[in-house]
């Protein structure tokens, strides 16, 4: 048995150690027998889970665990694109782009482990795997194709290309003398057909496909219909796949007597990634099909498990059973209700991890120097819980550490990834794939809406393909289940942990203030864009103006208003744009920038020597700012002093003002317990 030294997947376990060894009969990482649940009637099993929330990495740790225990597939299913059949790894999952590639993936990695080699199965993927005559590409994938299923079923021993060769001459041969009048795919399926036929005598196949046929075609090759109907597309292609789902299934079933079953023999793992992909959707819709019809011919225990990216709208799958990774603990409370196919589906989202689960990741393996305290609890604040971010911050920190650095909450976007770069970099390319598209929202994350967006991708001259460059990169976001349906008037990125790693990396990747795209530019821009707004759009001018590193202006104009505005009702909104301007990211440091991180300095009064021209209601302001810019980072552990600070400097601004009392003593009662838990500010009468 295979010995597994993987890492370890936290806040898995639910699934890993409860759900899954009760749907096979075999412990997680132990060679022993559990009792199995659903007997007969077994659900699919649907992970569900955006980018970086270890889909994958769950079906790689099922594969690892089960391998050899069982017979066990592993495929992910990819985007159809034309080209040659793409070759399975040497190890991890083999890929498919269609249907019949998965099946045929399913068969190489079955077949070697069961008593019956798809008998049934492997005829029919022959049949319907035509192509036009002249096209060689897709002859020798075809041919590929058929050499790994021969060999995997025993059928034929040797070379795999030199296989692929003798069959693709073999059914050139064959076309030579094929009436050039007949359909040029049809001709193919005959060639394909016949040329099996000589060579293996499929009459068990043979016989059952034409059970499954209407009288009329009585007379003719049942494989030669089966593939006409398929190369025919529509509702003749949809049944010829019905066909092909209930020969697979047919042959798995019949792989089991009933000494098999008498002695509890462990039913195949199927585990397919990416399903949501239209090869995984219609490998699913077609067995949930099966599966939900009222009279089954086989009754196989097909072990399925596999993942989607984003969650399962309620409209695709409305009789589908959700349950929570902690409801797997004990049973997974699933029943078929109805005959609705979604009814066999039991859906499970990955959730994210826990603060104590990214404790034991922070966990040296060896002796090293203490970690910060809270670091585990900086990490949940920025990642919120991705297991991926989460992960790779957690190795970077041990890294850096390990290395006699030391790694403070507000140090984690500045570490280096194994590789050696920056580990936002590293991230950002695991969590948006598409780089043109990356490097877009980089720039436009700097915006406060999608509308704000539109207006910078104008400035900066961002070239979009047939539309906007704002709305293909929120399209781009949908597609990738990142956000739904994004309003004109909320953020163009809604994910905070995406928010985070795309605003830094605008930050350290901007060369300067002469830079056209550059951070002091983008900044400059959006503050005009909002200042046009009027009142409306005070609050967020001033935020990309202490953005941009002009904290001076956003005092001037706070203070400004603090001593001009009489009116009582103006108090909140002063608050707000307080508040709101000390959400600003923090300027490029240096080289990229001439900013140096002073905040704390100056919100003690150690700077209040170089201002002593202002007003003391102006350097009051100027503390309240920089104190609140401090504990206003939400992956860093808000600092005691400058939590007091932020109610001090309150309390002394409260009687200054003849008006505003009232308002400002109850923030600097309030604001200094939301800063210590991390909580909204709240702005009294709101």
């Amino acid at each position: 048995m295979r010995i597994w030294e993987g890492s370890p997947l936290y806040g898995r376990d639910p699934l890993l150690r409860s759900l899954i060894p009760r749907l096979t009969g075999l412990g997680y990482d132990e060679r022993s027998r559990v009792p199995r649940e659903h007997q007969g009637d077994l659900p699919v099993v649907l992970v569900t889970g955006h980018h970086g929330m270890g889909r994958s990495a769950l079906l790689e740790e099922l594969a690892a665990r089960y391998a050899d225990r069982l017979p066990l597939a592993h495929v992910r299913a990819v985007a159809a694109e034309s080209g040659t059949f793409p070759l399975a790894p040497a190890d991890g999952a083999a890929v498919a782009s269609t249907l019949v590639e998965i099946l045929a993936e399913l068969v190489c990695g079955l077949a070697p482990e069961l008593r019956r080699r798809f008998p049934v199965l492997v005829p029919g993927l022959f049949a319907v795997s035509g192509w036009r005559r002249g096209n060689g590409e897709l002859r020798d994938a075809a041919c590929l194709r058929f050499a790994r299923l021969l060999l995997a079923c025993r059928l034929e021993d040797g070379d795999e290309n030199a296989l692929r060769h003798a069959w693709a001459t073999a059914v050139d041969s064959r076309l030579e003398t094929v009436d050039v009048a007949q359909e040029e795919r049809d001709a193919v399926t005959v060639a394909v057909v016949e040329e099996f036929a000589e060579r293996y005598q499929p009459a068990a196949a043979l016989q059952w496909y034409r059970r499954r046929f209407p009288k009329a075609t009585e007379g003719q090759d049942p494989l030669v219909v089966l593939g006409e109907w398929f190369q025919q597309g529509g509702d003749y292609r949809h049944a010829a796949e019905q066909h092909l789902m209930a020969a697979f299934l047919h042959d798995v079933a019949a792989s089991y007597g009933r000494l098999h079953r008498w002695n509890r023999e462990p039913w195949p793992l199927v585990l397919l990634d990416d399903a949501h992909c239209a090869a995984g959707q219609d490998f699913l819709g077609l067995l949930l099909e099966h599966r939900a019809m009222p009279v089954r011919p086989d009754r196989e225990q097909l072990v399925v498990v596999a993942t989607r990216l984003g969650d399962l709208p309620q409209e695709d799958a409305p009789a589908a059973i959700r349950r929570g990774l902690p409801d797997l603990v004990k049973s997974a409370g699933w029943e078929r209700r109805g005959l609705d196919p979604s009814a066999g589906l039991l859906t499970v989202p990955l959730t994210p991890l826990s603060r104590d689960d990214i404790l034991p990741m922070l966990v040296p393996d060896r002796p090293a120097r203490p970690l910060h305290p809270y670091l585990a609890s900086a990490v949940h604040s920025l990642t919120g819980g991705h297991p991926t971010a989460t992960t790779m911050l957690c190795a970077a920190v041990l890294d850096a550490t390990g290395k006699g650095g030391s790694v403070g909450p507000r140090d984690l976007l500045e570490l280096s990834a194994q590789d050696g770069r920056p580990v936002t970099e590293v991230l950002l390319e695991r969590l948006l794939p598409d780089r043109r598209q990356r490097d877009r929202l980089t720039l436009l994350s700097l915006a406060r809406d999608s509308t704000a967006a539109e207006a910078l991708a104008g400035h900066l001259r961002l070239q979009g393909p047939d539309q906007l460059p704002a709305n293909s990169a929120t399209d781009y976001l949908e597609e990738q289940q990142w956000q739904q349906l994004t309003r004109p008037d909320r953020p163009l990125v809604g994910d905070a942990l995406l928010q985070t790693l795309l605003v830094h990396e605008a930050r350290r990747t901007s060369r300067g203030d002469d830079d056209g795209r550059g951070w002091q530019e983008i900044h400059r821009f959006l503050r005009m864009h909002h200042a046009q707004r009027g009142e409306s759009g005070e609050a967020d001018a001033l935020r990309h103006t202490l953005a941009a590193g002009n904290a001076e202006t956003v005092v001037a104009t706070l203070a400004e208003e603090f001593q001009s505005e009489q009116d009582e009702q103006a108090a909140a909104h002063w608050l707000r744009c307080l508040q709101y301007a000390a959400t600003a990211p923090t300027p490029p440091t240096p080289p990229a920038g001439e900013w140096t991180d002073v905040r704390m300095q100056v919100a003690l009064g150690a700077h209040d020597g170089r201002h002593a021209e202002l007003h003391e209601v102006e350097r009051c302001v100027n503390r309240l700012l920089h104190a609140l810019w401090h504990v206003s980072e939400p992956h860093a552990e808000p600092d005691p002093d400058m939590c007091k600070a932020v109610g001090e400097e309150l309390a002394y601004l409260s009687p200054r003002h003849p008006s505003w009392h009232a308002v400002l003593g109850q923030a600097a009662r309030s604001w200094p317990a939301a800063a210590r838990k991390k909580r909204p500010f709240p702005i009294p009468g709101e």
